[in-house]
């Protein structure tokens, strides 16, 4: 059953995708302001699919803060990535720059505003990260990163990755961290029926050190796996 209902996930959530993508195009043809929409739209198709095909429940545990923010979220499986523009209102999410090259939805996540993350390019391409985060936030946009860097296998929980303090102290915002479960049902290619939860973490000050945001940060992602 469960790998019925996988299949029934893949083709129809990856045809609808693919005709958001191709409305995506067109809205950043047309109407720019109408790209929202439509990369909102798909975060809510993706939650329909994930209920009503794959049978797998979402929770929200806590409640989510609004306005400029960084948002520092556990990463187990693309469901967290895929879900992003349906749990925040416009949210800036940081990317790597691979994803940028994919045709037709790189060039609309860039219209979108995703930061893309250039690793390895040095001072230069740090700079310019900073600066499109920057223009993100005045635009009173959420910023949202994965910190460990990629996805993790669930139940492990490796260090943080040091660009994250980096952009802490840089961009000077509270953080709100965030643990997420999905791996033990979605990061498989037969996908399993359970729930996911999300739990919001207590909100971290601008402004502490180093070592004092990163602990805070990393014990508060992983709250879902100590439990």
């Amino acid at each position: 059953m469960a790998a019925l209902r996988s299949l029934a996930f893949y083709v129809l959530f990856y045809s609808g995708s693919a005709l958001l993508v191709i409305a995506s195009v067109v809205a950043v043809a047309a109407q720019r302001r109408w790209l929202r929409c439509v990369v909102a739209r798909w975060g809510h198709w993706h939650l329909w699919c994930v209920n009503n095909l794959l049978g797998i429940e979402v929770v929200l545990d806590g409640t989510l803060p609004e306005g400029p923010m960084l948002v520092a979220m556990k990463h187990e499986s693309y469901f967290e990535a895929i879900d992003t523009p349906r749990l925040f209102p416009y949210p800036a999410v940081f990317a790597k720059q691979e994803l940028f090259r994919i045709p037709g939805w790189g060039y609309s996540a860039i219209v979108y505003g995703l930061v893309p993350v250039a690793r390895g390019e040095g001072a230069r391409a740090l700079r310019a990260m900073i600066a499109s985060a920057k223009e993100r936030v005045a635009a009173g946009r959420p910023l949202v990163i994965f910190p460990e860097g990629t996805r993790v296998a669930h139940g492990t929980t490796p260090p943080l990755q040091a660009g994250f303090a980096g952009l802490y102290k840089l961009l000077g915002l509270p953080v709100v961290p965030i643990a997420v479960d999905s791996g033990a049902a979605y990061h498989h290619i037969v996908k399993r029926p359970g729930r996911i939860t999300y739990k919001i973490g207590e909100t971290i000050p601008a402004g502490l050190p180093r070592e004092d945001v990163e602990a805070r940060v990393h014990a508060a992602i992983n709250a879902l796996n100590e439990a």
